[in-house]
C-alpha cells in the first residue's frame, strides 16, 4: 500500500478476491476499531483481520507485524466489498505510524502497539444488475437484482452462474467476456453489467486415457461412460469421474477438458489416473462384556482381471467368551464387477457359509447370491438379487432343515455428510425379500427398514443429536415355517445396548419343552447426544428401546426392553474409537452392566 488512506472511488473494473494470509503467530496488543453499529459487520472484519489472528497466536517480531499490517488493508477491503461497502477508509498504525508509509528497509526493530481503524462508509445498493446473454436456465443468485445490497460475492456468483448455465446447455467454452462495474459514491450505488461469450455448442470427443497401469483401457471407457458424440454436459463429466472413483481402483482421478476444439465440434477429454495398490488387508475387533469378542478380517483385490473386478474374502468369529451363547463364525467370498449392462450398474456374486450357536438353537448356514446394484445418484442406490439359502437347525425339540429361494430388493438413500461420524443428514435403507420355501419352509416375505437422522447444533457444531429407528416384519410364513436366522431378536450392540445379545425372544412351548424363538415383528429406536469436548475427544449419552411381537406390532404376545448409558469417542483417521457402558432401564431381560468397544459410531 502506497498511501495511508485507502478510498474506493470512481470506476471499478474487477473485484479482488480475498488474499490468503500466511500462517502467523500473534501480537501482544492490537486495538481494533470499527465506526459502525452493525455488529455483524464488525465480527466479519475481525474475522478477516490478519493482525488479530497474529495477536491470538502470540506473534511479536516487528518484521512479521509490518508484513501482516501491509496485508491487513487488502484483507479488510475484501471483507468490506463482500458486504457492499465501497467507500471505506482503513488505517493501520504501528506505534502511531501508518504502516503503509513505513519503508521496508527502514522498519523499526520493535513494535509495542498496533491500532486498526475502519470507517466502512455507506452500504451500496445495486442500481443495475444485468447479465447477457442469459442461458435458458440462468439460476442467478437471488441478491443479483436492482435495489439489493451490492455485495461483491453476489456479483461474482452471478457471473459464475451465467457461465455454468451456458455450459449446461453444451457451450463448453463459455466465459465472461467483459464486466462493466461502476460505483457511484454520491448515491451509494453500484452498477453491474456482465457480458458472457457463450461460444459454440460442442460434443464429447473420444476420451484420452493416461496413467493407468493394470487397468484395461476399454474397461476404463466403459466404467466412465462418457457419451461420445453427444452434446457436452458438465454433469456427465462429474458422473464419469465419480464412477471411476467408486471402483476403488484409483487413488486419483482427473478429467480435464482440452483447450482446443477438434473439428467440427468435438471437445476432447483427458482422463489422468493414478492407481491404488491392488490389494488391501483389514482387521477388526469389537468387544461386549456379555456379547463377547468379535474378530473379523478381510482380503481385497481391487482389480482382479484388469477390469476393476473386486474380489473380497472375509471371515468373522463372534461371541467369543459370550455369557449367553456359543461361538459363531462365518466365511464369505464376494466378487463385484462395475459397469455391467450400464456404467452405473454393478454385478455381484456372493457365497457364504457359517455356524450359529445361539441361546435357543444352533445352525449351519450356506447361501449363494447374485445381485445387481444400480447407482441412481450420489445418494440413491438400488439393488435386486436372487439367492438360495440352506440352514440346518438344531434346537431342544430336534433337527430341522430350511431351504428357500429369495428375491431381495433394496433401496438406500444416504444423505449423511460422513459414513463413520455423521453430523447432519439422514439415511434410509429399506429391503423387501419375498421367499419361496421348500420342505418345511413356508412361502413369505421379509421386510426391514433402517432410518437414521443427524443434526448438529451450535455455531461450532459441538453437539450432535442422532436418532435411529429400526423395524422388521415377516408376512405369509408361520413362525415355525420361517428360517430361524430370518426371525427377529432384540438386545445387544446393534439393537438395545445395556441388554444382553438377542436376549429378547418369544417364549414357545413345543410338546413338553419350553424354549425361546425369534419374532416375526420387530421395532427398535435409539437416541444419542454426542458432545465434542476437544478436537479428538467426545462424550455420548444414549437410550435404546426394542420390542418384538408375533402377528403384528404391540400385540399381547409381544414384549419390550430398554437400555441406557454413556460413552466416550476418540477420533482416529478411520473413524471414532467407541467405548460405551450401558445398563438395563426397562424390561425383564437385564443382566447387569454391559460394555461395548468398537470402531465408528454405534450408528
Amino acid at each position: 500500500m502506497a498511501a495511508a488512506t485507502i478510498r474506493v472511488m470512481g470506476r471499478i473494473c474487477a473485484f479482488a478476491l480475498a488474499l490468503a494470509a500466511p500462517a502467523v503467530q500473534a501480537l501482544d496488543a492490537v486495538e481494533f476499531q470499527v465506526a459502525t453499529e452493525d455488529a455483524a459487520l464488525t465480527r466479519a472484519l475481525q474475522s478477516a483481520s490478519i493482525l488479530l489472528a497474529a495477536e491470538r497466536n502470540g506473534q511479536t517480531e516487528a518484521q512479521d507485524i509490518l508484513s501482516d499490517g501491509r496485508a491487513e488493508y487488502a484483507a479488510l477491503l475484501n471483507a468490506l466489498y463482500a458486504r457492499g461497502h465501497y467507500s471505506a477508509v482503513i488505517h493501520v498504525y504501528a506505534d502511531g505510524r501508518e504502516v503503509a508509509t513505513i519503508p521496508p528497509l527502514d522498519a523499526p526493530s520493535r513494535i509495542d502497539r498496533v491500532r486498526v481503524t475502519v470507517d466502512p462508509g455507506p452500504r451500496f445498493a445495486l442500481s443495475r444488475a444485468t447479465l447477457r446473454p442469459l442461458p435458458s436456465r440462468p439460476n442467478l443468485p437471488e441478491g443479483f437484482r436492482i435495489g439489493a445490497p451490492a455485495e461483491s460475492g453476489v456479483i461474482i456468483a452471478a457471473a459464475g452462474a451465467g457461465v455454468d448455465g451456458w455450459r449446461a446447455q453444451g457451450n463448453a467454452k463459455a466465459k465472461v467476456a467483459a464486466q462493466d462495474i461502476v460505483a457511484d459514491h454520491a448515491r451509494a450505488t453500484l452498477s453491474a453489467d456482465i457480458q458472457i461469450a457463450p461460444g459454440p455448442v460442442l460434443r464429447f470427443g473420444r476420451p484420452a486415457i493416461t496413467g493407468q497401469d493394470r487397468m484395461r483401457e476399454n474397461r476404463i471407457r466403459k466404467i466412465a461412460g462418457l457419451p461420445e458424440g453427444q452434446r457436452f454436459d458438465p454433469a456427465e463429466l462429474d458422473r464419469a469421474a465419480n464412477r471411476l472413483r467408486r471402483t476403488g481402483v484409483f487413488k486419483s482421478v482427473t478429467l480435464a477438458e482440452d483447450e482446443t476444439i477438434s473439428p467440427p465440434d468435438y471437445l476432447g477429454i483427458t482422463a489422468t489416473l493414478v492407481e491404488q495398490k491392488p490389494r488391501r488387508y483389514s482387521l477388526g475387533a469389537e468387544l461386549g462384556s456379555l456379547d463377547g469378542l468379535t474378530l473379523s478380517g478381510s482380503w481385497l483385490h481391487r482389480n482382479l482381471m484388469g477390469g476393476a473386478e473386486r474380489l473380497e474374502l472375509g471371515a468373522e468369529i463372534s461371541n467369543i467368551g459370550s455369557g449367553r451363547s456359543g461361538v459363531d463364525y462365518s466365511l464369505g467370498a464376494k466378487l463385484d464387477r462395475p459397469a455391467t449392462f450400464t456404467p452405473d450398474t454393478s454385478l455381484g456374486l456372493a457365497f457364504d457359509i457359517g455356524h450359529l450357536d445361539e441361546a435357543d438353537f444352533t445352525a449351519d448356514l450356506a447361501s449363494a447370491t447374485v445381485t445387481l446394484s444400480h447407482v441412481f445418484s450420489d445418494s440413491l442406490t438400488g439393488r435386486a438379487g436372487l439367492s438360495h439359502s440352506h440352514a440346518a437347525i438344531t434346537d431342544e425339540v430336534g433337527d430341522f432343515t430350511y431351504r428357500n429361494l429369495a428375491l431381495p430388493l433394496g433401496l438406500m438413500w444416504d444423505r449423511r455428510d460422513s459414513n463413520t461420524d455423521a453430523k447432519r443428514g439422514f439415511l434410509i435403507d429399506a429391503e423387501v425379500k419375498p421367499f419361496l420355501g421348500f420342505g418345511i419352509t413356508d412361502n413369505g416375505l421379509r421386510a426391514k427398514l433402517d432410518l437414521r437422522g443427524y443434526r448438529a447444533l451450535g455455531a461450532e457444531e459441538r453437539l450432535v443429536l442422532a436418532a435411529r429407528l429400526q423395524a422388521g416384519a415377516i408376512y405369509g410364513a408361520s413362525l415355525l415355517g420361517t428360517p430361524r436366522d430370518d426371525l427377529f431378536y432384540s438386545g445387544g450392540a446393534g439393537t438395545v445396548r445395556g441388554q444382553p445379545y438377542q436376549s429378547l425372544g418369544i417364549p414357545l412351548t413345543r410338546g413338553l419343552i419350553d424354549t425361546t424363538i425369534g419374532a416375526n415383528h420387530f421395532l427398535a429406536g435409539s437416541i444419542e447426544a454426542r458432545v465434542k469436548v476437544t478436537e479428538s475427544l467426545g462424550v455420548v449419552g444414549f437410550i435404546d428401546v426394542g420390542r418384538i411381537d408375533v402377528g403384528g406390532i404391540f400385540t399381547d404376545t409381544g414384549d419390550w426392553h430398554a437400555g441406557a448409558g454413556l460413552g466416550i469417542r476418540y477420533a482416529t483417521g478411520v473413524g471414532p474409537l467407541r467405548l460405551d457402558v450401558a445398563g438395563p432401564v426397562g424390561g425383564t431381560t437385564g443382566d447387569g452392566v454391559q460394555i461395548y468397544l468398537g470402531l465408528g459410531q454405534a450408528f
